[in-house]
């Protein structure tokens, strides 16, 4: 894809598309493989940046391999044959975080976890210091709290372990430790403190966990234990959902656009959490209509600017915020503070973005306001080498013609996003 994009100006959005393979799940679902004794044959895998940096590090693991049409078969094993390696996870958090976990409850050589600069800039220290309650042995190669990492065999317990955990930074410091947690041969319980992230995507993981063979037990939100004769077992086939956060840019189009638009692979029946994101289009005067596993959203009589807390969902709560410049009155995104620590600081570079193309904006620690423009204007979008923001900003081609600047960052979790965008816009 070339340097830049220019896109619109759109009036109308309609049709039906079939959502890639969700990024969460599809990681999620092969690490979870590789840990199992058994086989697993996964579809709906996604072909994405992130996906393949966990595909490669598995690989490098010597994480026995096969694909066979659009299906692939992880003949896992539950072990890490390679004594020692480095492996390069680019800036995929869902590689980095559950990777460390894992190979630091399972490590029997040295490994060097890596990624982008940008990654280097992306907090794991809450993880790590769980992980080292439980003896494991993980060394800061740069700045504390920070990867790159080095990962040592670790001094394991032989008895029950309650372990703590700051969880209000990120949910997937909470995914990676229930991940690699029945690593052990020791009950642990985790509980958590602080604000809780993205709930969802910790629902997620247990769930997924579930189907692989292991029960997370729960007292309430904030401990969760693990019995020390819980084992990884495969259920033969796993099938991925389409990436509902992918779905919020087509869904919201849909409510910008008239409609109707049909998305295939999020419904009723999702697991994920930025299903709730539909939720959302109701309050600001879209239509939505459920199937199993197929969502349709159409426009309203009046389209109006809210003000609600989307720390549940802040991927998909990005999408409210371009969204934004077409409601009537201000709209308020609280709760948000983990915007900062993503693929790049969301919340100054959607403010800087809105403001080019004319809207008035206000941003805190953990909010934003955005007051839309009487008339939206014609600019040239940084994306910041952040998937969301280029694909967040299509949606801005509603009102005036829009230059995505690097449109290929898309890659990190949905390569054909412009071609499958354009293609239902006029």
């Amino acid at each position: 894809m070339s340097d830049s994009l220019t896109i619109g100006p759109y009036s109308r959005f309609s049709g039906e598309m079939t959502l890639p393979g969700s990024k969460s799940l599809s990681n999620r679902a092969l690490l979870l493989a590789a840990l199992c004794p058994e086989p697993t044959r996964l579809s709906g895998l996604l072909a994405s940046e992130d996906t393949f940096h966990m595909q490669e590090a598995l690989k490098a693991l010597q994480v026995s391999w096969q694909e066979q049409g659009s299906e692939v078969i992880i003949q896992g094993g539950g072990e890490f044959a390679v004594p020692e390696g480095e492996l390069f996870l680019g800036n995929a958090g869902t590689a980095m975080r559950p990777l460390c976990a894992a190979l630091a409850l399972r490590a029997q050589g040295r490994y060097v976890l890596t990624g982008e600069p940008r990654m280097e800039e992306r907090p794991i220290g809450p993880l790590v210091s769980a992980l080292r309650m439980l003896g494991a042995n993980i060394s800061y190669l740069k700045k504390d709290g920070f990867p790159p990492l080095l990962i040592e065999p670790p001094r394991l317990p032989s008895s029950p372990l309650t372990v703590t955990m700051d969880a209000s930074l990120s949910s997937q410091f909470v995914s990676a430790f229930l991940l690699a947690a029945p690593l052990l041969d020791q009950t642990v319980t985790l509980e958590l403190e602080g604000e809780l992230v993205s709930l969802p995507y910790i629902e997620i993981t247990v769930g997924m966990m579930k189907v692989f063979g292991v029960q997370v037990e729960r007292e309430g939100e904030r401990r969760l234990t693990i019995r020390g004769d819980a084992l990884y077992r495969s259920p033969g086939h796993y099938l991925i959902e389409g990436d509902a956060s992918s779905a919020s840019y087509f869904l919201a189009a849909g409510v910008l656009g008239g409609g109707p638009m049909r998305v295939k692979g999020v419904g009723k029946a999702s697991i994920q959490g930025d299903v709730q994101f539909c939720e959302v289009l109701e309050e600001v005067g879209g239509r939505i209509f459920y199937e199993d596993h197929a969502i349709c959203a159409e426009s309203g009589s009046f389209l109006k600017g809210v003000n609600l807390d989307l720390n549940a969902i802040p991927d998909a709560a990005m999408t409210l915020a371009t969204m934004a410049l077409f409601l009537e009155g201000p709209t308020t995104i609280r709760n948000i503070y983990n915007w900062r620590i993503k693929e790049t600081d969301r919340l100054a570079a959607m403010a800087n973005e809105l403001v080019k193309v004319g809207a008035l904006v206000e941003q805190g620690a953990d909010f934003i306001t955005i007051h839309p423009p009487d008339q939206v204007a014609s600019a040239t979008i940084q994306t910041y080498q952040d998937h969301r923001m280029a694909m967040c900003f299509a949606l801005a081609a509603f009102g005036a013609p829009m230059t995505i600047l690097d449109p290929g960052c898309t890659r990190k979790t949905f390569p054909d996003f412009f071609r499958e965008f354009t293609q239902r816009a006029r």
